[in-house]
């Protein structure tokens, strides 16, 4: 699931995108829902009935009914910033999971012995 708050900005950027996708041809289509779900992550399934098409007009429909909200940009700013740490967290979380069941190296402790193992040859010579 996607975000359902948005800037007024973004709100424009997502409505022309949505009038590109259905001015354009499946490829095109493909391309402006990837835009959609990773610049703006907004997901059309999440505010869209299932088998009709979801343009401008049924972005504002969404906004009239309130399933999207339209708040100032510090606010939205400080959202993303708390979902990037709240991701990174969860990535380091994940990453330090891998790593004591076996599943993944250490890549930091890796590179660190690397860098000592090159050391000690840079000595040598």
């Amino acid at each position: 699931m996607g975000r359902n708050k948005f800037a007024q900005d973004e709100i424009k950027e997502i409505a022309k995108l949505l009038r590109l996708k259905n001015a354009g041809n499946r490829a095109k289509q493909k391309l402006v829902r990837h835009d959609l779900r990773t610049i703006y992550e907004f997901n059309i399934a999440d505010f869209n009935e299932p088998g009709k098409a979801f343009g401008e007009e049924e972005l504002q429909e969404a906004i009239r009914r309130g399933a999207i909200q339209i708040l100032d940009d510090a606010t939205i700013a400080d959202m993303k910033a708390k979902r990037a740490r709240d991701k990174a967290r969860d990535e380091a979380v994940r990453e330090q999971e891998a790593i004591e069941a076996g599943e993944m190296t250490d890549w930091k402790v890796v590179a660190k012995e690397w860098e000592e193992w090159e050391n000690t040859q840079n000595k040598r010579n």
